[in-house]
């Protein structure tokens, strides 16, 4: 089994968007096993300091052993980055310099097969990122209904088949329970055949990821926070690797960046200018250049969005 971590990807320019204080304070979100971390450390002085967050244990651990040299400038929290803002609080930190989002799932997990997120080998469903707690594969699968679960693979799979994919699954748990990755591969190629299995396996795999870690309300929340945490002119980053992701940070920047009007006094005449939170920095989404594309091929569904707090 393989169970290295990934090549992180778009490093320079991570570096380039996110670093505006050689001596500040930086968040990495989702530091895996730690290639963007550093990367950071290695653009900012020795008086930087990096609070790193994942609610993964093993890529708090293969961080810690890989950035052994920069220990004194780093921080580990064990959590979901929804919670950074009252973690980082806790710390005595009000204000940082930038924060970087690396999201999807990393090559180490997709690799441990006790982890259950691909459908390329056999493995018990559990998809958790955080093994602490919360459901699994195997629950939702078994307990969901019918219409939750057809709503999950369409909406976050953006699977066609979506709900015949669910009604075969509730056919099969009623004979026996579904708890393995082979068994739901089984479920998906008896529907969509062979000519698309892989793009749907992919699909549904993702789909049941999201719903059991709350990717997605999970970043809304996070980039909610962003807002509060950033110093003027710190810089927040994100890379995205599926349109879901990319919307919902594509969405916020667009409406943080935008002047509003408002009125708090229900009875004026005139709305007040609300002046933007954020500038965007990066127009279109960064992607990577084609050596990189060539060299590391998880980078090449890899957009990266960056803006400025105003």
């Amino acid at each position: 089994m393989n169970t290295e971590y990934h090549e992180p990807v778009l490093v320079s320019e991570v570096c380039e968007y996110l670093v505006t204080s050689h001596d500040g304070i930086y968040v990495d979100a989702t530091t895996g096993g730690g290639g963007h971390t550093k990367a950071i450390l290695e653009t900012v002085s020795p008086g930087a300091r990096i609070v790193c967050f994942d609610r993964d244990a093993d890529a708090i651990g293969e961080s810690k052993r890989k950035l052994q040299q920069w220990k004194s400038q780093l921080t580990f929290i064990h959590d979901v980055f929804g919670a950074m803002q009252d973690r980082l609080q806790q710390l005595s930190i009000n204000k940082i310099n930038g924060i970087l989002f690396d999201l999807g799932v990393s090559s180490f997990q997709i690799n441990n097969a006790d982890r259950g997120f691909t459908y390329q080998q056999e493995a018990k469903l559990d998809m958790r990122m955080d093994m602490r707690s919360g459901i699994t594969g195997v629950d939702v699968l078994q307990t969901y209904k019918e219409r939750e679960l057809a709503d999950i693979f369409f909406h976050y799979g953006e699977e066609r088949k979506a709900r015949r994919i669910a009604r075969k699954v509730v056919e099969e748990r009623n004979k026996k329970p579904i708890t393995t990755s082979t068994e739901l591969a089984e479920i998906v190629r008896a529907i969509v055949g062979e000519r698309h299995l892989v793009k749907s396996l992919a699909r549904i795999f993702q789909a049941l990821r999201i719903e059991i870690n709350a990717e997605l309300d999970q970043l809304s929340k996070a980039l909610e926070q962003t807002t509060d945490l950033l110093h003027t002119g710190g810089r927040l980053v994100v890379i995205s690797y599926h349109s879901l992701e990319d919307r919902i940070v594509k969405r916020f920047m667009k409406e943080r960046s935008a002047k509003s009007k408002r009125s708090e006094d229900p009875f004026a005449r005139q709305d007040i200018e609300i002046d933007p939170d954020f500038r965007i920095v990066t127009k279109k989404p960064v992607l990577p250049q084609p050596d990189e594309q060539r060299r590391n091929p998880r980078s090449r569904s890899a957009k990266l969005r960056a803006a400025e707090r105003c």
